[in-house]
């Protein structure tokens, strides 16, 4: 990533949070339980209208190396 990309990511993030300022708490909460291999993360996503789709991953050790390296940039 270049330094405007960057820039540009940082920004927006900064945006995310104004607009939903309890998400990076929710963050920090999940942090803080300590992720590891073998966590389920879940999603769920509902449009204007009311239909739902879900999803779970179960971390596996190569989930948590990417969430390091992820970590590790956003410093």
């Amino acid at each position: 990533m270049n330094i405007p990309d960057v820039m540009k990511a940082k920004q927006a993030w900064d945006t995310f949070t104004a607009n939903h300022p309890k998400f990076p708490a929710f963050l920090n909460a999940a942090r803080n339980m300590g992720i590891r291999e073998g966590t389920v993360i879940g999603v769920s996503i509902t449009d204007p209208e009311g239909h739902t789709i879900d999803s779970n991953v179960k971390l596996t050790a190569s989930d948590l190396e990417l969430i390091e390296m992820l970590r590790a940039m956003r410093q």
